[in-house]
């Protein structure tokens, strides 16, 4: 279901959005109320009353940003959202009454991009879809196709022009050893790489025995840095006794 955007109840000075945001909760009552915001706000809005109607919208519309709920009937919030992080990029907020740690953390590691705790304030919840946009068309989607100059991979962009990263938006930085084993992962997603031969690629030095725990140290540094929890990593991931890879999103 798409509602019109609301151009005429847009904050004056400001101009409406064309973006598409779809909101999906089983409350009909919570989702008419987020949507009048953002329709005040001059965006367009899409419902969805379960994880199962959320993927088939996607499937028909083009979606900019996604406000999902996590206990909803057929298929709940988290599952629809490793249903959709198959496919999609497209940045997602987390907006429940479940407000444990342990239920944010869950959610960030699925592939959410942020966690807003029900009874949600309207001011602060404008403003996140605002700068998770702003994020969205500079590093992902919405940036420019085929730049040669990026690679990006889930949240993650690297930079080759000015040879930084930037993990969901915000510049983090490296040292230039753990850029270069970050640029080597990042133009070979999904491809394991030994310590050995990350050494070799990356110190341009022939490996010996005690090159594994150099590597296992920088690597332990970089996840520290790009992972939300650096124990749990989303990205750079250990293949048991084989070596190293980045996980490969779309």
């Amino acid at each position: 279901m798409r509602s019109e955007t609301a151009k005429a109840g847009a904050p004056s000075g400001e101009t409406a959005s064309d973006a598409v945001i779809l909101v999906v909760d089983d409350n009909r009552e919570i989702v008419y109320s987020i949507s009048e915001l953002l329709k005040y706000e001059g965006y367009t809005t899409v419902a969805a009353y379960d994880g199962m109607e959320a993927l088939s919208v996607l499937e028909q519309e083009r979606v900019d940003l996604i406000l999902l709920d996590v206990m909803m009937p057929r298929l709940n919030g988290l599952s629809a959202l490793m249903k959709l992080r198959e496919k999609y990029r497209i940045p997602v907020i987390i907006l429940s009454a479940r407000t444990e740690e342990s239920d944010k953390v869950s959610g960030l590691m699925l592939g959410a991009d942020d966690y807003v705790e029900k009874p949600y304030n309207p001011a602060e919840l404008t403003a996140r879809v605002k700068a998770h946009l702003r994020r969205y068309r500079t590093w992902g989607c919405g940036g420019p196709q085929g730049d040669e100059d990026q690679i990006v991979n889930g949240g993650l962009v690297l930079d080759k022009k000015q040879r930084v990263i930037i993990v969901e938006g915000e510049e983090v930085r490296l040292t230039a050893t753990e850029y270069k084993i970050m640029e080597l992962l990042m133009e070979h997603p999904g491809q394991v790489f030994s310590a050995e031969q990350i050494y070799e690629n990356v110190w341009k030095e022939s490996a010996s025995f005690t090159v594994e725990n150099t590597v296992m140290v920088h690597i332990r540094h970089i996840r520290e840095k790009i992972e939300i929890d650096a124990k749990r990593p989303r990205y750079v991931k250990v293949v048991w006794g084989i070596g190293y890879k980045m996980e490969k999103y779309s």
